[in-house]
């Protein structure tokens, strides 16, 4: 049994796929270690009941760190800590540190962004610090990529995908029944984005380029938006609703769009279930990659299939013709015809979707975690 110390600014309430995956890490090492988590005040009381958990404000980003800093120095001196795990590149420096003068394990979680970065703050301070730990776990192959780029040691690096939790609670029939009344989803095809509205996810050239056309083919197809604009997230690029919305009027698709804002769990099950497609047409920028694209994996345990560009590590999230399909990143024509051709005649079957889903449990992110840590 090690005693690990945690430090993210990643958890929930926050929304998104590094702060469900920061969340699991910690569930699932706390079933074997002794966890401590260092992270913003909002997440503790949503915190996995086996950790004990220490806060620093959310913002101003400045003020999270140096606290951070202050408590994991303490932390240090007052209890027994065999490893400071890192949830993100944020943290690292942190971490590494802290490790160094404690002489403990430094362990870094690299998503995509943490590496692929255009501050000069960032490349000059928190990179050569990254390069430092002990351990470097990434969530995808493209993600590894970009750290030997980075001149970080091949040998340090394991890849450990984000998780989904399989298999899903089966299908509430009550629920999708009522979620189809609320949304007038009956005899509707339904198309479905997951996640924070931002530039990256490219919904705007979708509705833009794709979503008309579809329209044109199958007036009585909706496109659903679960989520909303990301006003925490350190990345600014954001988009709202209401820009969305006023691209889809120039092309008169606005009726068939459908914003659903942050839904429960169980209502997140249920739109996937009721989905026909998972649409995923994330833009390729540089210093803006895509890490894994967990809604995919998410999408596949309920049987809904994924269309997605290749790029970044949505590579490692989707199967090509059994869990969904990867269209080469902006050929537009080409992800509009892919989606017609899938809404015509579904030739990716649930059944696959599930199958390949299966790998990506959260159950087996435990032993594939102790097994990086060694």
């Amino acid at each position: 049994m090690n005693n690990i110390l945690i430090i993210t600014r990643n958890l929930p309430p926050l929304v998104g796929g590094m702060e469900r995956l920061n969340w699991h890490i910690a569930d699932e090492l706390s079933k074997q270690n002794k966890v401590t988590i260092i992270s913003h005040s909002a997440a503790k009381e949503l915190a996995p009941k086996n950790v004990k958990f220490y806060k620093a404000p959310l913002n101003p980003l400045p003020l999270f760190l140096i606290l951070s800093f202050i408590r994991a120095f303490w932390i240090c001196i007052t209890q027994p800590t065999d490893t400071l795990f890192a949830g993100s590149g944020l943290t690292a420096p942190i971490v590494v540190l802290l490790a160094k003068i404690f002489r403990k394990k430094s362990i870094v979680y690299i998503h995509g962004l943490d590496i692929d970065n255009n501050s000069l703050i960032y490349h000059n301070l928190w990179i050569p610090l990254i390069r430092k730990a002990n351990k470097i776990i990434v969530n995808s192959t493209p993600t590894q990529e970009l750290c030997i780029k980075k001149h970080i040691k091949v040998e340090k690096i394991s890849i450990i995908h984000p998780g989904v939790t399989y298999p899903p609670s089966p299908p509430n029939i009550d629920n999708i029944r009522k979620l189809k009344e609320i949304f007038n989803l009956h005899e509707k095809k339904v198309l479905i984005s997951i996640g924070r509205l931002t530039e990256r996810k490219g919904l705007s050239e979708f509705i833009e380029q794709c979503f008309n056309k579809i329209i044109s083919e199958y007036p009585n197809t909706v496109l659903l938006i679960v989520g909303d604009t990301a006003t925490q997230a350190l990345n600014k690029n954001l988009q709202t609703p209401d820009q969305l919305i006023e691209l889809a009027k120039k092309n008169h698709t606005d009726k068939n769009i459908i914003f659903t804002g942050k839904v429960s769990d169980l209502e997140l099950s249920s739109l996937l279930y009721l989905s026909d497609i998972h649409v995923f047409p994330v833009k390729h920028i540089p210093h803006d990659p895509e890490g894994f694209g967990m809604v995919a994996i998410e999408a596949a345990a309920h049987g809904t299939p994924t269309i997605a560009f290749a790029t970044g590590g949505i590579v490692d999230a989707i199967k090509q013709d059994y869990s969904g399909l990867l269209i080469t990143p902006n050929n537009y024509d080409l992800f509009t015809n892919s989606i017609l051709d899938a809404l015509k005649s579904q030739t990716i079957s649930s059944d696959n979707c599930q199958q390949y889903a299966a790998q990506f449990s959260w159950q087996s992110l435990n032993q594939k975690l102790e097994q990086a840590m060694k």
